[in-house]
């Protein structure tokens, strides 16, 4: 009995522990206005119209998604095996209504949603069994709720492996425009910017290795050289918030490379804007060449933006 305890113990000292693979896959998925059947039902009738919005604190959606924004069980399930295909370590959603629906697509993990009650939130789904804390939303972002809050989450946290995330999903319509644009879309953008710079400049402060995952509602490939007009006003993400200061804010974004994503949801190619940006530490432990834009099967419905995911090799933050 004593040499098959020890037999024991020296099989598990040599398997990796749960939740400490080799590579991380990490992914992010905007699931268009993601409810249960249920959820949607009971809402359909109190929706709004065009020229209205939704506050934080109300669960109504707009008229024209009625009914053809429900989704079905069956869609559900069919959402289900694609993303059991793509062996999903840690994913951002965006547009979820929160781990209800999430737990009907992805039945192994845990969740991290933000608390914001309306039908739209932002989170991550985490496979069972990766050590992870899910820090407190990030509220600012919202801007008194008005958008949404950002989630906060720590991988492999009181270890060297330790990687913060924030998934987002910025404000829409101003994703081509100045931000300087007099308009509310373009306005309510302009003021996330600072929010978003100040959370990432406080990870590199901390000597994090840190990413902001998600849809940014941006085209940084068509944004300005210059963040800020003669007037001093901020006209672009991607300059503002990758401007090295402080050390370790120097940013990374895995997919500009691949330049426009289809994925066979009905859109053709396009620019994304959905993106992975990762902090200078955090950039050091990105496999190379492991961005992926994942192709929808054929037949059924899918969401409007693609399925986005890289992979990380956490043990090279060791001694960095």
């Amino acid at each position: 009995m004593i040499r098959v305890a020890v037999l024991v113990l020296a099989l598990a000292a040599a398997t990796p522990a749960a939740g400490a693979p080799d590579r991380l896959r990490v992914g992010t998925w905007n699931l268009e206005w993601m409810m249960t059947p249920g959820t949607f039902d009971a809402h359909a009738g109190s929706c709004f119209g065009k020229q209205q919005r939704a506050g934080g604190n109300d669960r109504t959606f707009p008229c024209d998604l009625v009914p053809k924004g429900r989704w079905s069980e069956r869609d559900l399930a069919r959402l289900r095996e694609f993303a059991g295909g793509a062996e999903l370590d840690v994913i951002a959603l965006q547009e979820t209504d929160g781990r209800e629906v999430a737990k009907r697509i992805f039945p192994q993990y845990v969740f991290c949603f933000t608390t914001r009650h309306n039908v739209q939130n932002v989170g991550f789904a985490v496979r069972r069994g990766i050590p992870h804390r899910c820090d407190r939303d990030y509220r600012a972002l919202g801007l008194d709720d008005y958008v949404r809050r950002g989630a906060d989450l720590t991988l492999y946290p009181g270890t060297s492996r330790a990687i913060r995330l924030l998934a987002v999903h910025l404000k829409s319509a101003c994703n081509s425009d100045p931000l300087s644009e007099p308009r509310d879309a373009c306005r309510r953008l302009q003021q996330q910017v600072p929010i978003l710079e100040d959370w990432i400049d406080r990870r590199a402060r901390a000597g994090n290795a840190f990413a902001v995952i998600g849809d940014f509602n941006r085209r940084f490939d068509i944004e300005r050289e210059s963040a800020r007009d003669a007037m001093g006003r901020s006209v672009a993400i991607w300059p503002e918030i990758n401007d090295g200061d402080p050390p370790g804010a120097e940013l990374l974004n895995p997919g500009v490379e691949h330049g426009a994503v289809a994925c066979g949801n009905g859109h053709g190619a396009r620019q994304p804007i959905d993106y992975f940006v990762l902090g200078r530490r955090l950039s050091s432990a990105l496999v190379a060449g492991s961005y992926k834009v994942w192709h929808y099967p054929q037949g059924g419905r899918w969401p409007d933006h693609c399925l986005l995911t890289i992979e990380l090799e956490p043990e090279r933050l060791d001694g960095l």
